[in-house]
């Protein structure tokens, strides 16, 4: 075989597989799962008796009420609200289209602390929003509203970032090929883009969720953290380690873990059963 002839072999840009897979399996090593099992073995030290006894005393479980309750209502609210805003920035050109673009990743950039402070600052009595909504008989700082508030802000950008790429490589031929057949508006949308979006969907709402339950500096500024009515389990976890209860601390950390584990493993399998559906039809 000549020179000219000879197979050109295309150049790797990254390491060979061995090193790249040990290199990956290393860094979920030492970040993840070592953290991870750290936590789940502290919590077997516990003892079930002593576990249970933890996580269902009256004050653990009203942090996990306000928890469970303000990461649900947060989730529903960005499910809708980051669909529709990635609708707005795929599929319209306006004047500060990058700039809202950009402000999309605020919540990524910003320290939640410093999210949590400006929000109280914004919806306080006297705030800028907080002045209107206290005169309409509607208060949000050192309220179930307020932890929902803070929980909205730092985990939109999840939900906006999961659909917007899918919007962007979905076929318009799909969609006009329906709308030349009769199709309405909503039609379209019900039996075209949204088998396409849905896995992607479930996935950004799956990762707010979990992003909410285990949110803390946002959360403690504008919350009040008034046991039993807006102590959220994040933080009844600090102060449990402040007083020196590391078993209480990690009993708690634990069932967050678990709910957000459990949480994970559902959706994955409705985004896998969504994608099989899909390829079928």
């Amino acid at each position: 075989m000549s020179a000219a002839a000879a197979p050109i072999r295309a150049k790797r840009v990254l390491p060979g597989f061995s090193l790249s897979l040990g290199t990956t399996l290393l860094y979920v090593g030492l970040v993840i799962l070592i953290p991870v099992v750290a936590l789940v073995l502290k919590g077997a030290e516990i003892g079930p008796a002593r576990f249970w006894a933890i996580v269902t005393a009256p004050r653990t479980l009203a942090a996990l009420r306000v928890t469970l309750t303000a990461a649900a209502a947060a989730t529903v609210f960005n499910a809708f609200y980051g669909l529709l805003m990635a609708w707005v920035l795929t599929r319209y050109d306006f004047p500060g289209k990058r700039i809202l673009d950009a402000l999309m990743d605020i919540p990524f950039a910003l320290p939640t602390a410093v999210a949590g402070i400006s929000l109280t600052a914004l919806y306080s009595a006297n705030g800028w929003f907080g002045a209107p909504l206290a005169g309409a008989g509607i208060e949000l700082v050192y309220t179930l509203g307020g932890v929902i508030l803070a929980m909205t802000f730092t985990s939109i950008p999840f939900v906006v970032r999961a659909i917007q790429p899918v919007l962007e490589d979905l076929d318009p031929a799909l969609e006009q090929a329906a709308m030349t057949l009769g199709a309405r508006p909503f039609a379209i949308f019900r039996r075209v883009v949204l088998p396409a979006i849905l896995p992607a969907w479930l996935a950004g709402s799956t990762v707010a969720f979990a992003r909410s339950l285990g949110e803390f500096g946002a959360v403690v500024f504008i919350a009040g953290n008034l046991p039993f009515k807006t102590e959220i389990a994040a933080l009844l976890a600090f102060i449990r380690l402040e007083e020196y209860d590391y078993q209480g601390a990690a009993a708690i950390a634990l069932v967050l873990l678990l709910f957000a584990l459990i949480l994970l493993v559902v959706s994955n399998l409705i985004q896998f059963r969504a994608a099989r559906h899909l390829e079928a039809r």
